[in-house]
């Protein structure tokens, strides 16, 4: 209901409404476990929700004060346009205001995680695209090139799983804040690419119970065809050409340099090496053939489960998805 509001409005507190309601109705799912490190996950979410929801308010005020208007589109004055990106950027996660988002994942269940990474994402994303033609192109790029590099590098040495999925997501969001100007429709779709793609891995890791590196390394016995279907999942989400993930890259880099920004679309580029490091770390583990006796970590027990047609479905649409792109170009 939350994300339908703010999708649909465009008056200023009809949004904030919609934010404050997702927010208040994911902090029972993240406390749910009652486990302390959920507990204070769910404060650290609360608190940056909170904050940036004051900002969006105070910017939406500063705006109605200067132009008379409760319109979302008219943003005319740098100050809350200012205020806004600044509050945008703290929802979303994106650096230098990302801290909150590897520790609360970190502290969630796997569901959770996958609900924050994904759903939770859009509404700030709406708001974002809607009024992107206002905020400041230099700012933007900055706070992009800026969530790519952090998103990369720190996620080098991660070995929890939730923790290398939550500096993907920023990665990520690096791509859509870097072309969200020029081509808001693009942006949509690498959102939706991005959210098939994590879906499919976060699923994936819920049937095998994984949480960290080293469970990963013996779970390949138990569904061999599901592990090798996270590896081409985790390439695809690392943008390898013939995947779906390297159609959001291709289209991305294709309009920068359209828009006469070379130099931007080759720092993108490059930087998507290091989440390419990281991915392929994930693939490795993921499909290792190593037999499970050289493990000396602790075999969890293992039911047989049914294949989640939800999962296959993702899967196949994470994978094969690229031969698509002439018919997707003329959406977009």
């Amino acid at each position: 209901v939350g994300t339908t509001i703010v999708i649909s409005s465009n008056h200023w507190m009809a949004a904030w409404t919609g934010l404050e309601i997702n927010t208040l109705a994911i902090i029972p799912l993240i406390a749910k476990s009652h486990h302390p490190r959920a507990i204070e996950a769910t404060i650290k979410y609360f608190l940056t929700q909170s904050t940036a929801s004051a900002l969006i308010l105070f910017s939406s005020m500063i705006n109605a004060w200067l132009t008379g208007q409760w319109d979302i589109t008219q943003l005319n004055h740098p100050l809350p346009c200012l205020t806004l990106t600044t509050a945008i950027a703290i929802k979303l996660g994106l650096a230098p205001f990302h801290f909150w988002f590897p520790e609360v994942l970190q502290g969630s269940c796997l569901t959770t995680a996958l609900l924050l990474s994904t759903l939770m994402k859009l509404p700030p994303l709406a708001l974002f695209l809607m009024t992107s033609k206002s905020l400041n192109p230099i700012l933007l790029t900055t706070l992009a090139i800026t969530s790519m590099t952090l998103g990369g590098w720190m996620g080098l040495n991660q070995t929890q799983t939730r923790k290398i999925l939550a500096f993907s997501s920023i990665s990520h969001l690096g791509w859509m804040t870097l072309i969200a100007i020029y081509n808001p429709k693009l942006s949509l779709l690498t959102f939706f690419l991005y959210t098939a793609m994590t879906t499919t891995v976060f699923l994936s890791l819920n049937m095998i119970k994984v949480l960290k590196l080293s469970t990963m390394l013996i779970s390949w016995t138990k569904t061999p065809a599901l592990n090798a279907t996270l590896m081409l999942t985790l390439l695809s989400l690392a943008g390898l050409p013939p995947l779906t993930g390297f159609m959001p890259k291709w289209l991305i880099i294709q309009e920068l340099t359209k828009q006469e920004m070379t130099p931007a679309a080759t720092i993108a580029a490059m930087l998507s090496l290091l989440g390419l490091f990281f991915y392929l770390r994930l693939a490795y583990h993921s499909t290792i053939t190593l037999p499970p006796n050289s493990s000396n970590h602790m075999k969890t027990w293992y039911t047989h489960k049914t294949s989640n047609t939800l999962t296959a479905i993702l899967t196949s649409l994470s994978i094969s998805l690229l031969p698509l792109s002439p018919m997707i170009l003329t959406m977009v």
